[in-house]
């Protein structure tokens, strides 16, 4: 797929004022669509913020044809191990343990806040975040991925094929696998593999972590109910090194064949 959309152009944000960019868009999709809240939340600026968002890096798509303040179409918060040491823990500590990944030693990422403009689901564009991706993590040695995903809602039962699906067929390793933590535990072996209906689970899936999955990635066990956020979140997990041949190809296409970053 041609990646070469001089329109777009791909940064790391350098000031807190492409931030709150950052931060607007992120309003638009998880406050306004999805419903969300925090306490950080400014409804009358429009913005989605936390505490954690001045320890991240944040990976900015925007489209050059839109008029300044308003072209951010695209957004990912990124932070590495050393990152998450200055704030305390990393944004996934909340509602996962992540002891096995910690004890790994490994270099690790964690990425979260993902999300497009509504008018740039289905393109190119998210080719382009994950060019841009893949840059970061071969500039930092990058050897496990992982971030909390989502599905709209707080109902187990609206997603019990999904969920199941996950348990089943996309259980990380022990090694490198996150537990959710007891306040928001919700099982998800909620059917049984032989009754699933794998083709409706996956239909119901969300594009995101459908995306993950082909490209190798797990999921931790037990999902979290976030209530503030009004969704059920899972826990994935890519490990680099158990990615195949075929996985790195797809996922480091946009690198090779040249993008905005």
């Amino acid at each position: 797929m041609d990646l070469n959309d001089s329109h777009f152009e791909l940064a790391l944000a350098s000031s807190a004022a492409e931030i709150r960019e950052a931060q607007r868009l992120r309003y638009d999709v998880f406050i306004e669509e999805l419903g969300g809240d925090g306490t950080l939340v400014d409804h009358d600026a429009r913005i989605e913020a936390d505490r954690f968002d001045p320890h991240f890096d944040h990976l900015l798509l925007r489209d050059r044809r839109r008029a300044p303040g308003a072209d951010v179409v695209g957004v990912y918060r990124l932070m590495r191990g050393d990152q998450a040491e200055a704030a305390g823990q990393f944004y996934s500590e909340d509602e996962y343990d992540l002891g096995p990944l910690r004890a790994s030693g490994r270099r690790l990422l964690e990425l979260g806040r993902s999300c497009l403009h509504r008018d740039y689901r289905g393109g190119t564009a998210m080719l382009h975040m994950w060019n841009g991706l893949a840059d970061y993590i071969a500039a930092h040695g990058i050897e496990v991925m992982f971030g909390v995903a989502s599905f709209h809602g707080t109902d187990p039962d609206r997603i019990r094929g999904p969920l199941s699906l996950l348990h089943h067929r996309h259980l990380a390793p022990p090694d490198i696998r996150p537990k959710a933590r007891a306040e928001g535990f919700q099982a998800m072996d909620l059917i049984a593999e032989a009754d699933l209906d794998r083709k409706a689970a996956i239909r119901d899936t969300p594009a995101l972590i459908k995306a993950y999955l082909r490209l190798g990635g797990f999921v931790g066990r037990g999902a979290y109910i976030d209530w503030p956020f009004n969704c059920i979140d899972v826990c994935l997990v890519m490990d680099v090194a158990r990615m195949s041949e075929r996985h790195k190809a797809i996922y480091t296409r946009a690198a090779d064949t040249g993008g905005d970053r």
